[in-house]
This record gives C-alpha cells, structure tokens and sequence, in this order.
C-alpha cells in the first residue's frame, strides 16, 4: 500500500534522488542538496507550527511504498508566495492594432512581467518514480494536498496555483529562453533555473525587460511552446485540471510553461471531502468505491487511496489503510469518494 506522509530529516536522500531523477526543467528541485536540506527543515517546522498562514511555511509530502519501505514519490505546498521574494510570471495580453489609412485591425499577443499571484498558495514538485506511474500513485501524492489543505485551511491563501513545467529538452535547453532570457542574462537556462530555485527572485526583476515582448517577434520555436506543458506532466496537468484549476494566460519567464489557479474553497477535493467516523471492514466484504482518505491532521497527516464500502451509511475500509493512517476503528477521519 502506498501512503502519503510530511516528510521526516531521515527523507533527505530520498528526495535528492527524487530531485535527480526528475530532470532538467523540474525547477522547484533543481537545487543542490544544501537547498534541499533547508527546504525540508522548514518542512518539518512548518508541520508543527501553529495554525496560521505565513510565507515561511513549506509542505512537502513524501509518497511512501509501505511494503517495500521506500519513498517513490513527493509533492509540496507552499503556503504562500511573492510575499518575501516576488514571484514573477509573463501574463500573455493582447493588444489591438487599427490602422485607418489601411483599413485593417488585427489583434497581437504581448508579454507583460506580472506578480500578481501574491499572496497566493503554491501546488508544486509533484514527482513520482517512473515504476510507480498509472498505478494510482499519482493521483494520491497529487490529491494528497488539497487533503491536506482541507484538513485546515486557515494555513493557505484564498487562492491557490501551480505551475507546471515548460518544454525543455533532455539536455536541458529552451526554445523560449532561448529567445528572450538568454538576451537579458547572458547565461542559459540551467544556470538561470539553478539561482531562481536555490536564491531570490531579485535577479529577474533586475535584468528582466521592463517593457512588453511581443510575441511575433519571437522565432517559431519558442512561440510554438508558450503555454505548453511538458510531456512528463501531462498527468499532472490532468490532475489539476480536474480539481479546477484552469489556465488563465500566466506563463512560466524560464520555460513558458503554463500557470493555473483555481480559488481555495473551489477545488474538487475541499469542496467535495467531509469528515465521517470510519469503520474496519470485516475481511470477506466487498468494497466497492474507491476513495481518498486522510486523518485530517497536519502534524501528523496520512493520506491513502482505497476502497470502501458504506454499510448504513457509515464507511468501512480495510485493515491495512487504517493502519497505514494510524487511525482506530471508530476515530473521524476525511474521505473524498471517487466519482
């Protein structure tokens, strides 16, 4: 059974494996191990803080293979973001050209610096291990955060985003930097995507052109990815979308991937869970639902994917997944059923 849980100081390898294996492009773990170790100390600090939003609060979730005891996956939530340090985008506008003398109009695209996500709570590092994929695995490391933000959501912003990775070659090249970043920072995109992930973002509001790019300027290339998810996430994407999140012109400055939002109380999973009394189901019984279950704690959060089985409306679930999120027969936890 797989299981989602905060991560621990003893996950440390696990996620710089994770963080090797995903790539270039992946930016939130393009980091060094040093970064990676702060970012889980701050984890685990923000686990057992209090119950308030501040802009040092990270959640990383780690997707745990009980049966094999190894970690095969990770996701994060970022409490909020472009507080301390701007959080930029490229918002994609369109700006009409009218000419009397010619008698013609037509429309032209424009990118615009923005931070206007300010304020708002970040999904992201979403990674799971090749094996692993198709499995379930993702939808639980995935939902697992909205789970966790059900469980208290005066921790998150009223509006919640992700941004989702930009087509970049497995050599680690973008069109679309390319085209504009590389002119403005005269280094490439790894380089780039390393200070942006490991520092603060006052490098880009320094060297970033302050005024509109338009685009049919750029070279076909880097036009034909604005807004293009990379094929590895493609799932997530699909994820997301089903929680509500929806594209809304906000593109990534590094690799023009795009950006969605949904606002915090739409999303599927909060709107959708509740809390129930669950029971353990006797071990001949069919369980024929498939559903998200947590035990609605964030310092000691546990989220599995299993079936279930309503008996009197009350549900029941195995033995294992009660188990595994450390829970009692008889003891409340969330549940969101699988439509």
């Amino acid at each position: 059974m797989l299981v989602t849980r905060p991560a621990r100081p003893d996950d440390l390898d696990a996620i710089c494996h994770l963080a090797e294996l995903a790539g270039p492009g992946f930016t939130s773990l393009a980091v060094g191990r040093e970064a990676l170790s702060a970012r889980l100390n701050k984890s685990v600090a923000s686990f057992e803080g209090r119950s308030s939003i501040s802009p040092n609060h990270v959640y990383l979730l780690m997707l745990e293979d009980m049966d094999k005891n190894e970690i095969v996956g990770m996701s994060a939530v970022k409490a909020q973001v472009g507080i301390q340090d701007p959080f930029f985008n490229f918002r994609i506008l369109k700006v009409a050209q009218k000419s009397a003398v010619t008698g013609s109009r037509f429309d032209m695209e424009v990118l615009v610096l923005v931070n206007e996500y300010a304020g708002a709570t970040e999904v992201g590092s979403l990674f799971i291990k090749d094996g692993y994929r198709g499995s379930g695995a993702g939808r639980l490391i995935s939902q697992s955060r909205y789970m966790l933000i059900a469980a208290d959501c005066a921790r998150f912003g009223e509006q919640v985003i992700s941004e989702l990775r930009g087509r970049v070659s497995e050599a680690g090249e973008s069109p679309f930097w390319d085209a504009i970043g590389r002119k403005f920072f005269r280094m490439d995109f790894h380089e780039a995507d390393k200070i942006s992930a490991e520092k603060d973002n006052q490098f880009i509001l320094d060297l970033m052109p302050k005024h509109p790019i338009y685009v049919a300027l750029l070279p076909d290339a880097a036009k034909e990815v604005i807004g293009k998810t990379h094929p590895a996430g493609v799932g997530a994407r699909r994820y997301l979308e089903a929680e509500g999140f929806r594209y809304d012109g906000n593109i990534d400055i590094f690799d023009a991937g795009p950006s969605l939002s949904v606002p915090r109380d739409d999303l599927t999973t909060v709107k959708d869970s509740r809390l129930e009394v669950i029971h353990l189901a006797a071990k001949d019984i069919d369980l024929p639902l498939v559903a998200m279950v947590s035990n609605d704690s964030i310092t000691d959060f546990r989220c599995v994917l299993t079936n279930v089985a309503f008996i009197d409306n009350k549900p029941h679930i195995e033995a294992k997944a009660l188990e595994n999120l450390n829970l009692s027969d008889g003891d409340t936890a969330r549940i969101w059923i699988k439509r």
